[in-house]
């Protein structure tokens, strides 16, 4: 099973996340996920990953971003129907970087936060 943590700092603080605390806090969550390690920071905001492989073992990295960066994703479980989502989206147009179960969502989340189709 992965390991997943994060920070999430109020608009007023007057600091970034901190890359040391994050890797800390990453770093302490190894026995979940012996695989792979990640992280993402921007501003306010850092995500930590440490991955347990089982979907995709050589490119389903994580924190994984859709194609324009905007949307970015940790995550622990599985997607029991990722490869018709998969289908469904690539016959729109999506190009997936990955074979991984994740990407499936971050190509879903515009259709789920902003409504498209």
């Amino acid at each position: 099973m992965c390991g997943i943590s994060g920070i999430a700092l109020s608009p007023r603080s007057k600091s970034d996340v901190s890359e040391a605390i994050l890797l800390r806090m990453r770093d302490v969550l190894q026995h979940r996920g012996p695989d792979d390690a990640g992280i993402f920071i921007e501003g306010r905001i850092g995500l930590a990953h440490r991955r347990l492989s089982i979907v995709d073992l050589a490119t389903g990295h994580q924190p994984m971003s859709n194609a324009d960066g905007s949307v970015q994703i940790v995550f622990n479980g599985e997607i029991y129907n990722h490869a018709e989502q998969r289908s469904s989206l690539e016959a729109r147009g999506d190009v997936f970087a990955t074979h991984s179960d994740t990407e499936v969502i971050v190509h879903l989340c515009p259709n789920l936060v902003f409504g498209h189709t």
